[in-house]
């Protein structure tokens, strides 16, 4: 009889035991449904349709963002939005110095041109921007890690910068910050103009010095906004693409131009074809040089950063060289900030140092 009933009393905690097990492991079940129901939502407010248009991203939130072109990056710095993964820089490595404050800790997916996927992944993003130059190849995997925008382009930063904004719930920012550039713009063109005269619009050449060979560039980043400002195209340059690619001095007169903006690194191979080349007769007899109107400028302002911020540094540039006052900037259009958070006029933050989509290189937004 004491068998029996111990033996009933032990069937009847086995099945305790067992719908104890049962509802925990359903609580586990529904909770892991629940997190992943929340996730799915939180995505699902960054959609991108099949036509290619920008993501479309609650503005009370930012979502995890990372970028995988430098002119998206610095898109991303002015607008105030800290990045959660980015590709190394071209120079400086691996960050752009200018940069280096606002992205320090932001973890680092690769290079431009070959991102580790794998890591992207990791960082568990929202939204990835990318380029269609650059990543059009890779184009289905990232897609099935998060919704991502392609940029057509890696120069055109106005581009860059909507893209981004769009991505991030940031258009509004991203309106008075090219409101703000075409003031600049304004401005710049304006002062040239009167302090040249009868001599303006100037031709102006961007000259990049390679250790065995010289690029004249005729588009792209600095050629775009250079164009922009009124400049014009050297005549060697004209319909040439992104530029040419000159090999010989005999090449030297192709440069002829008002202005020669030279692009230079600090490597002695590219030092010296530099010194040679200027030491030729015909670098001497070059309109600029007569005119005393070449200029060394920042590799990455001129051609290597692709944002908005490298594009007020190119025109802070343009200001030094030409002897102009620089415009005050109001406190809405002080890069990297929130309008709330600015809280009086500062001048735009120039970047301390220092290729292109071309037929010779993959680098840079030349």
């Amino acid at each position: 009889m004491l068998r029996s009933l111990l033996l009933v009393l032990g069937l009847f905690a086995g099945v305790l035991a067992f719908v104890a097990l049962a509802l925990l492991a359903g609580m586990l079940l529904f909770a892991g449904a629940a997190e992943a129901d929340i996730r799915a939502d939180t995505r699902a407010e960054v959609s991108a349709d099949s036509a290619g248009g920008p993501p479309v991203v609650s503005s009370a939130s930012t979502p995890r963002l990372v970028t995988l072109y430098q002119g998206a990056t610095d898109s991303a710095v002015a607008l105030g939005v800290t990045p959660i993964g980015v590709v190394d820089a071209w120079m400086e490595k691996p960050t752009y110095r200018y940069l280096r404050e606002a992205l320090d800790g932001v973890e680092h997916v690769g290079l431009e041109t070959q991102p580790n996927l794998e890591k992207v992944a990791w960082l568990d993003p929202e939204v990835i921007v990318a380029t269609r130059f650059r990543h059009e190849r890779v184009r289905p995997l990232l897609e099935q890690i998060a919704p991502t925008r392609f940029a057509s382009t890696v120069s055109d930063f106005k581009a860059s910068l909507t893209l981004v904004a769009a991505a991030t719930g940031r258009e509004a920012r991203a309106e008075q910050l090219l409101a703000c550039w075409d003031d600049r713009v304004a401005d710049l063109r304006a002062k040239i103009a009167t302090t040249l005269g009868d001599a303006w619009p100037q031709k102006a050449a961007v000259v990049r010095f390679k250790s065995d060979h010289v690029r004249l560039y005729s588009s792209g980043f600095a050629g775009s906004i250079l164009e922009e400002l009124g400049f014009r195209q050297p005549d060697a340059a004209a319909d040439q693409g992104w530029g040419m690619k000159l090999t010989s001095e005999e090449n030297i007169p192709a440069l002829d131009a008002d202005v020669i903006f030279v692009l230079l690194e600090d490597d002695p191979a590219i030092e010296n074809t530099y010194r040679h080349w200027t030491a030729h007769p015909l670098w001497q007899r070059l309109t600029a040089t007569r005119a005393d109107r070449v200029y060394e400028v920042d590799t990455v302002n001129w051609i290597m950063g692709g944002g908005i911020l490298a594009a007020n540094a190119m025109l802070d540039d343009l200001y030094r060289h030409y002897g102009l006052a620089p415009q005050a900037l109001s406190p809405s259009c002080a890069l990297g900030e929130e309008p709330s958070a600015v809280k009086e006029p500062s001048a735009v933050e120039e970047p301390s140092a220092i290729e292109e989509p071309s037929a010779t290189t993959d680098e840079g937004a030349a």
